[in-house]
């Protein structure tokens, strides 16, 4: 009897990139993690919120003049992580309170309100990186054909 261990056959999900730390760089990072999520078959929110939030931030407040920052998505277990880092380690991020009627201010409010988890690590100099985790849904079982035809017991004739 051969069975297939279900972990040892899912695909490795893990997606990196670098991206000008520009508004046009943020804004790539929201659809390049959009695409990447849909082909691994995953639900787009909150985790596209989460990127769009963290990728704006290193695009506002972790930018330097030709330096990148990078996005990194990869999937554990039930938890997917969204990385962001910037190279300005000497501005780290904190959850101000509401800014009212601002248009801006609210980027760390939303992911502490999306993200399961969340938080912020010095790398190397002048690098910090801003992560966020995600719990996934179970994914769905599949069909079982049997006795009773993979219809629910209500459904089941005879």
């Amino acid at each position: 009897m051969n069975r297939k261990h279900p972990q040892l056959d899912s695909p490795i999900r893990n997606f990196d990139v670098r991206l000008s730390p520009t508004p046009r760089g943020a804004r790539l990072a929201r659809l390049l993690a959009t695409e990447q999520l849909r082909s691994w078959g995953l639900s787009l929110d909150p985790a596209a919120q989460i990127v769009a939030e963290l990728a704006s931030n290193a695009a506002t407040h972790g930018r330097v003049q030709g330096r990148d920052f990078s996005l990194l998505l990869y999937v554990i277990a039930d938890t997917l992580r969204i990385e962001v880092t910037d190279t300005r380690g000497d501005r780290m991020p904190h959850v101000q309170p509401s800014p009212g009627d601002g248009e801006s201010g609210r980027g760390l409010l939303l992911v502490d309100a999306y993200a399961d988890r969340w938080g912020v690590y010095e790398g190397l100099p002048p690098r910090k990186t801003v992560w966020a985790e995600v719990v996934l849904p179970p994914e769905p079982e599949t069909v079982r054909f049997g006795a009773g035809g993979g219809l629910p017991k209500d459904q089941r004739h005879g």
